[in-house]
């Protein structure tokens, strides 16, 4: 940074004395604050503070988490040249702490009145030692996640406290896995800086998990995954003041969208022996105090900003607080900080009578800050797993969210929810709500949390979706010509360029590519229009994941949420059957309260009461999350839902197979790359699939392009797909169309040029093209059958997702209905089951 001139410090810091937001080149100077700048800086940080204070529900109090530090591994694949808490296997007594260590370490903290397990570790050590893989296969656990996950359990069920997990770097399934056993988790950013990563001598060179990009995706997955989150930036290790005020910028921007961080930690580097960076000198207290403040200005009230104790001298307590400080972090009477060994943490009744001395108060917190405690509790709100209320409950006080005064960690059993499914009864809820939408209506347009789950519109909607590039009209027309000559000679070998091209035709233009798709298909599949009977049965609409384009998702306090119990899955199943159903489709929300056997149960449910019916069930959505939740691996838990009688899946939760796209519609849905293995996991174990694609949001005809690759591209790997179903955004009653950032629909020219491009591109890979009589109705299911479509889907006999988006098409028809349908096209139609086989005549 340049030199700042006084003119542009006293502007910036009146601007922040006076509540003014700052924009980046006035932070930029604030960071610079020192001396008597520094000290007026800090009446706008007091201020910020107590509103922060004031917003969690403890006006005048600061927080701190009483801990013990479970140094679960010391063994790590980084090489961090500040670190003295990762050492090499020869330097340890093991790799692992023993399942013994873990549970002493927990119980002294327990009788010390601790109700936090706060669990460190170097990140996957297995990758880099030898000796990390042998003492995790010879224990039984597939990687070191299995093993926090395992002694997490412990340490819940023998000893009631609270774990909080710093494994370092974890993906979107692995915050899935870890969630049913942690309050919260965290992984500090510490700086954006890419120079501090790949420039060899600095800081982070030669550490794969401190790749910022990575660190930066950590904390949106976790927003998406609905973990409390701490994260935070260290503050002396080579970044500049720009790099420190681009990761305070990135960390409000996932704060800002996704609502899960719960405190940022401002830590300022100390210098160890042993390490490259032995003689860095330490950070200067008021360039620290400096950041501390600006990340108070830019966090807001909404985020806790805390600075470790043990790290400053306790005479600067008091400036700590005014910076901006409302929360402590842990401090341990057990065990010392693992990660700064040379910094013992101060005494609890010291810094009380330090923060007393600011006329503030001391108070202490569980690992899960108040808001989250409260939102899990009292608001249904999906921070906290269900398996983890009644460990939390234990030691929250129900009025503040805080560390309830007085309680003891007891150990109490963990186990699987087993509110979900009841095997019989009536259910619970609006159980015939697929009936009562179209005679009754919903009870709301929208589900009761609206806002709190679908966030800052503002924020989503700055991160618009760039459109595909529009041609000259007269360039357009030339080169869908060539591509319609191209893709007449060889429909799956155009280049992108030439698909986009026939994705964006219109008028005749458009009428020659629906043309060409309708050869292709007499080619294929000849004019036959099939259809299977069959039935969805959504059997819950609770669901937590938050998609902003899904009117069907309600809370489980909602007027319209629904679970149906096994025997009225069951008997659905049986009437179905009875009426010549040859397929149930299954598919329900995202509820946290369903354990690994419930989607058994429901299987068996309906092979028991249909037997030899085709179970056609869960998404790829619910595979991962069922699986992550309860631990094992997918095709483990995909291998037991077939022994239980599992036949196909459908390929839904696809939406655009792009993630840009994906985190615009949804909070909590599964990355691309995830769906891709699900999907293939499946098809490897013999279990085939439907393929899907939602279009007309958000998104532009070059993500459909690429979406119908990526799908090309898995049908040649596994062979798996039945058909291709485009699924028309139905926009009635969608959050993101009533927040005003979506579009409301396709066009019929959209819906026309993906079918029709849809059957040119998957030519010779996918040969049936399913159209939504749901989506489109009669006249648009005809139009889609001229324009390269074959298949109509099935009689559904209810389906409540459409009819809860808004679809005005029904959500049922008779065959004859469907007769009719393809009689207005000069076709027949033809049953036929799941997988496109025909009964002999």
């Amino acid at each position: 940074m340049g030199q700042v001139t006084d003119s542009a410090m006293r502007r910036a810091v009146a601007r922040a004395r006076d509540g003014k937001a700052l924009d980046d080149d006035e932070a930029l100077v604030l960071l610079g604050a020192r001396g008597v700048q520094l000290e007026a800086l800090f009446a706008a940080t007091t201020r910020v503070r107590d509103a922060a204070m004031l917003r969690a529900g403890r006006p005048g109090t600061v927080t701190y988490s009483r801990k013990v530090f479970i140094p679960l591994t010391r063994l790590c694949r980084d090489r961090c040249h500040y670190c003295t808490f990762a050492t090499v296997p020869h330097r340890v007594p093991a790799p692992y702490l023993s399942p013994d260590d873990v549970l002493d370490i927990a119980r002294r903290g327990a009788a010390q009145g601790c109700k936090e397990a706060l669990f460190t570790l170097g990140d996957r050590p297995e990758g880099r030692w030898p000796a990390a893989r042998e003492w995790l296969e010879a224990h039984g656990y597939e990687d070191t996640l299995s093993y926090v996950r395992a002694m997490a359990v412990r340490v819940l069920e023998e000893t009631g406290l609270l774990p909080h997990l710093n494994p370092g770097v974890m993906s979107w399934s692995d915050l899935q896995r870890l969630k049913p056993v942690a309050p919260s988790m965290g992984m500090m950013l510490e700086t954006t800086s890419r120079r501090l990563f790949e420039k060899p001598g600095q800081a982070h060179f030669g550490s794969p998990d401190k790749d910022p990009a990575i660190r930066q995706r950590v904390l949106e997955d976790a927003g998406r995954v609905g973990v409390p989150f701490t994260t935070g930036i260290l503050v002396g290790i080579g970044e500049d003041v720009r790099d420190r005020l681009d990761s305070i910028l990135a960390i409000r921007r996932v704060a800002r969208e996704y609502r899960g961080i719960q405190e940022c930690i401002v830590q300022n580097f100390r210098a160890k022996d042993d390490t490259a960076m032995r003689a860095t000198p330490d950070v200067d207290q008021e360039e620290y105090l400096a950041t501390v403040a600006v990340t108070r200005l830019l966090l807001g009230p909404g985020v806790s900003v805390q600075a470790p104790p043990n790290l400053s001298d306790p005479d600067q307590v008091d400036r700590l607080l005014a910076a901006g400080v409302d929360d402590w972090g842990g401090i341990s009477p057990v065990t010392p900080d693992h990660v700064n060994p040379e910094r013992p943490w101060p005494e609890v009744d010291d810094v009380a009578r330090r923060t007393e001395a600011s006329d503030l108060r001391l108070a202490e917190r569980l690992t899960v800050h108040p808001l989250f405690v409260q939102g899990a509790l009292q608001r249904d709100e999906p921070w906290i797993d269900p398996r983890l209320h009644g460990h939390v409950r234990a030691l929250a006080d129900p009025k503040t969210g805080l560390a309830r005064e007085g309680a003891l960690a007891v150990g109490r059993p963990w186990q699987e929810p087993d509110g979900g499914m009841a095997a019989s009864g009536s259910g619970t809820g609006r159980v015939d709500l697929h009936r009562g939408v179209d005679e009754e209506g919903r009870s709301s347009d929208r589900r009761g949390d609206f806002h709190q789950v679908y966030g800052d519109w503002q924020e989503v909607g700055n991160r618009a979706v760039t459109p595909a590039r529009r041609e000259s009209p007269q360039a357009a027309d030339a080169a869908v010509k060539a591509a319609l000559r191209r893709a007449q000679d060889d429909p799956a070998g155009c280049t992108e360029e030439e698909y986009l091209a026939l994705m964006t035709a219109d008028g005749a233009d458009l009428d020659a590519v629906a043309a060409l798709a309708d050869d292709l298909r007499h080619d294929v599949v000849g004019d036959d229009v099939t259809y299977v009977v069959n039935r969805n049965i959504n059997f819950t609409n609770v669901c937590y994941v938050g998609c902003r384009f899904c009117a069907f998702a309600q809370r489980r306090t909602d007027a319209d949420a629904y679970t149906l119990s096994l025997e009225q899955i069951g008997r659905r199943a049986a009437e179905a059957q009875s009426l010549g159903a040859t397929e149930v489709c299954l598919q329900g929300g995202i509820d946290p309260t369903l354990g690994r056997m419930s989607y058994v149960d429901i299987v068996r449910a309906v092979t028991e009461a249909a037997p030899g019916i085709h179970v056609h069930a869960f998404s790829p959505m619910e595979i991962a999350t069922a699986s992550a939740k309860a631990g094992v691996p997918a095709r483990e838990w995909l291998a037991e839902l077939k022994e239980a009688g599992l036949g196909s899946i459908p390929g839904t939760a696809a939406e655009i197979l792009d993630d840009e796209v994906r985190w615009i519609l949804t909070k909590g849905k599964l990355p691309a790359s995830q769906w891709i293995e699900i999907v293939a996991t499946a098809h490897e174990l013999g279990i085939p699939s439907s393929s899907t694609m939602m279009y007309g949001h958000v998104d532009h005809p070059g993500h459909w392009v690429a979406h119908l690759r990526t799908l090309r591209e898995l049908q040649e790997r596994t062979g798996g797909f039945t058909e291709f179903v485009p699924l028309p955004f139905v926009h009635t009653n969608a959050p993101i169309y009533l927040a005003g950032l979506a579009r409301p629909g396709p066009t019929m020219r959209d819906n026309v040029a993906v079918h029709a491009v849809a059957r040119i591109m998957l030519h010779g890979f996918i040969p049936n093209i399913q159209t939504s009589w749901v989506k489109l109705g009669v006249d648009g299911t005809r139009t889609m059958l001229r324009s390269g479509a074959n298949d109509l889907g099935g009689t559904l006999m209810e389906e409540t997702i459409s009819r809860m988006a808004g679809s005005e098409h029904g959500s049922a028809k008779t065959v004859a209905e469907l007769s009719d349908i393809a009689a207005g096209v000069n076709r027949l139609v033809r049953e036929r089951n799941t997988t496109y086989g025909y009964a002999t005549v």
